[in-house]
């Protein structure tokens, strides 16, 4: 169907720019006047308009949450769906966020359910959010679930944080390194090289190790870039593959200490995700096959896909978590007594709770070596260097004497 975009003029007297599907200009034309709006341009365009601007900026956690609490605040004040959209449009200033709002406002003035309309920008709004408003508006408990949106969401963001600046302080001292090794390379030590030579000292194999590195530094540095640009190009090209995709988040799993907080985090997301889908409504096959498009892991995306295969089998959701031998025991068995007790939502919220504060405390440990092992590397560095240096300086001054 062909999408018109419009520049109109709405009932409460704000211009608006939006696009809307229908067969041909006189229907759009007339769904607009219907809708009691002041059409000031119309034009038929392969695409709609919102859409195009999301794709080119991603929307940011902390938007999305204060929209959520902002329109859970509303909906629960009695304020109607379509005021608040509009109100919350002209508030925001995220790029992505304030033309997919436009947009979503447009489509329920045409009559779509609010769900509907927030499904068209996948970007924005993802599965596990429209879902939840899916089964917001047919339990009619919309302020509820968007309050409980804007928490998880709040989750998400604190949990990000929290790595990020776990990561900060490595980042920052490797980034100044490099920097350091690299003006030493380049300028320092060709001085040094060109010293010893002058005088005829017999140089040692560890110095002249340093001064290859040095003048390879110098001449070929260039080589150093490209050649990590391609080994990223290239795993990014075979990640971009069903099969490399697996191996490679395989072996994030695998990975010393950092497989461990990767698996725990997904546990934390799966238990989660799958227990505010649960309470809120939404259907236990549906719940998990949102739960495995978020966890963004092929091998546990896989492990969900067939746990679903086995409870269409007739066999209960713990079994295949537990054969899969990914998630642990506790989790497993929390789940099978929820099954047990017809409580599953409550206990994956105690399971996510558990597996939050065990991030946090791996977060910690991690931040907490990493200090010490950088130290480390770099006194390692700066005694090679400087053995590098002093031992022909001490075969400089014995000759001399």
């Amino acid at each position: 169907m062909p999408h018109f975009a419009y520049t109109a003029i709405n009932p409460s007297g704000n211009k608006v720019q939006a696009t809307l599907e229908a067969e041909n200009e006189a229907l759009a034309l007339t769904r607009l006047r219907d809708q009691s709006f002041q059409v000031i341009e119309l034009k038929e365009t392969k695409k709609a308009s919102g859409p195009l601007v999301i794709g080119k900026a991603k929307v940011k956690l902390k938007a999305l949450v204060i929209f959520s609490r902002q329109f859970a605040t509303m909906i629960d004040a009695g304020i109607p769906i379509l005021r608040c959209l509009e109100i919350l449009e002209s508030q925001t200033k995220d790029l992505a966020l304030k033309p997919a709002l436009a947009a979503v406002s447009s489509d329920v003035k045409g009559g779509l359910a609010l769900n509907e309309s927030l499904a068209k920008h996948p970007d924005v709004f993802n599965k596990l959010y429209v879902n939840m408003i899916r089964a917001a508006e047919l339990g009619g408990i919309l302020d509820v679930i968007l309050d409980r949106l804007a928490g998880f969401l709040e989750y998400e963001a604190d949990v990000r944080g929290k790595i990020k600046s776990a990561m900060m302080y490595p980042v920052l001292v490797m980034g100044f390194a490099g920097i350091v090794l690299f003006v030493l390379f380049s300028f320092v030590l060709p001085k040094f090289k060109e010293i010893f030579i002058g005088m005829d000292v017999e140089m040692p194999a560890v110095t002249n190790a340093l001064f290859a590195m040095g003048d390879f530094m110098q001449s070929s540095w260039w080589m150093l870039i490209v050649g990590a640009g391609a080994v990223a190009f290239g795993i990014k090209l075979y990640g971009n593959t069903s099969k490399g995709r697996y191996q490679i988040d395989n072996f994030k799993l695998r990975f010393p200490i950092m497989g461990e907080l990767i698996l725990k985090m997904s546990v934390a997301r799966f238990c989660r995700t799958f227990g505010t889908l649960i309470s809120s409504g939404v259907p236990m096959m549906r719940s998990l096959e949102i739960v495995g498009e978020t966890l963004d892991n092929a091998v546990l995306t896989e492990a969900i896909d067939e746990t679903r295969a086995s409870i269409r089998e007739g066999n209960k959701l713990s079994t295949p978590l537990a054969t899969s031998n990914l998630f642990p025991s506790m989790v497993t068995h929390m789940i099978d007594v929820g099954e047990e007790t017809g409580r599953l939502s409550e206990m994956l919220v105690k399971v996510g709770d558990f597996y939050d504060q065990e991030v946090e405390t791996t977060i910690k440990g991690l931040t907490s070596m990493i200090e010490p092992m950088l130290i480390i590397f770099l006194g390692v560095v700066v005694g090679f260097i400087a053995i590098s240096i002093m031992v022909p300086i001490f075969k400089l001054v014995n000759s001399i004497e």
